[in-house]
């Protein structure tokens, strides 16, 4: 499972646990590999930070999606969300000169949705 992507340990733990295998084997076959560097949570957590910026989602998602798959430590300090924002609004509704009260609430529950929050998406427009 780790040549193809990283995992979290977390991942790991419930992909073999589906196959069948006692969880005192996961845990010492997942302790072999952190120990070996094959698996590493913070690895992971990098990689998943940025393919899910290069997505265009936002950081309120990312980490929701994080600590879903047990991640509980990570830096979002190095990107430029108020930029992000930005770039996908423009990309997925053009230039803002002349909106309406009901595109701009659309455009700003596009946003909400990827993740955004009410900072980042207010300085979008």
């Amino acid at each position: 499972m780790l040549m193809r992507r990283e995992h979290s340990k977390l991942e790991l733990f419930k992909k073999l646990q589906l196959k069948g295998y006692d969880d005192d084997v996961i845990n010492s076959s997942i302790s072999k590999l952190v120990e070996q560097n094959y698996q590493s949570d913070d690895r992971f957590a990098e990689d998943f930070i940025q393919m899910r910026f290069n997505q265009g989602k936002g950081p309120v998602k990312i980490a929701l999606e994080l600590k879903m798959r047990g991640i509980s430590t990570f830096d979002l300090s190095t990107f430029d969300w108020f930029q992000l924002a930005k770039e996908i609004r423009q990309k997925k509704f053009g230039d803002a000169s002349s909106l309406d009260y009901k595109e701009t609430a659309q455009q700003k529950r596009f946003l909400q949705s990827r993740g955004f929050n009410l900072d980042q998406i207010n300085q979008a427009f």
